[in-house]
């Protein structure tokens, strides 16, 4: 298994931990509300609200008794949809100042519980899982970076449902022209990758979907 706390890896963690800490804080967070926005953004929301629902449907209905761990839980949403079906969630983020919003959004009277932490998705700290869903928080990665995150959590967890962009040539055209900017002056870049590619026992595909500004791939890995 590869060296998981990599220099490449940690750096881009640490890269996207300011920026979703920094400026982004605000815009996720009305992102991610009700609040009126601008139409590219709304295409995201909806993307992601699609994405979402789909990474759901792979798991039960009903979750009691599961544990489950929402690698990269943002504001909330994710974890909030499976404490609803019952799960006892562990959500982690590496943006205490989205972990803040997510407490705050959680609705009373869940039937399952929500332990919400920051820190790092892959700490062997937060024991194991009978699922793991990594919704856009791996997409940063190079692919030896996501291959090994992905070891990492199937040690365990019992099934990961997870996200990548995928190489699309508009994906590949907005990846080129982020790279001419100066560093200081943009977020954090995914990586496209071409899912059949990364080297991962168990892996297969759910679904893409695709809404305006919002292309995302979900995949799992299964025993």
């Amino acid at each position: 298994m590869r060296e998981l706390a990599s220099p490449s890896y940690a750096g881009t963690r640490d890269r996207v931990a300011g920026y979703f800490d920094g400026t982004a804080t605000r815009v996720w967070e009305r992102l991610t509300s009700d609040a009126p926005v601008s139409r590219i953004r709304q295409t995201v929301r909806e993307g992601r609200d699609a994405m979402r629902a789909q990474m759901l449907a792979q798991l039960p209905v009903d979750l009691s008794g599961a544990r489950v761990l929402d690698a990269g839980c943002g504001t909330g949403a994710m974890a909030t949809e499976l404490a609803a079906r019952g799960a006892e969630v562990v959500a982690v983020d590496i943006s205490p100042k989205l972990v803040d919003i997510a407490r705050v959004r959680l609705p009373e009277g869940m039937p399952g519980r929500v332990d919400f932490r920051a820190g790092d998705m892959l700490d062997a700290g937060l024991g194991r899982f009978d699922a793991v869903m990594a919704m856009d928080s791996l997409i940063y990665y190079t692919r030896p970076d996501l291959e090994a995150a992905l070891q990492s959590l199937s040690a365990r967890a019992g099934r990961i449902v997870f996200t990548v962009a995928p190489r699309t040539p508009l994906l590949m055209a907005m990846w080129q022209a982020g790279r001419l900017f100066p560093r200081a002056d943009r977020s954090p870049v995914m990586i496209p990758h071409d899912w059949r590619r990364l080297q991962v026992a168990g892996l297969g595909r759910v679904g893409r979907i695709s809404r305006g500004f919002y292309i995302s791939e979900c995949l799992e890995v299964q025993p």
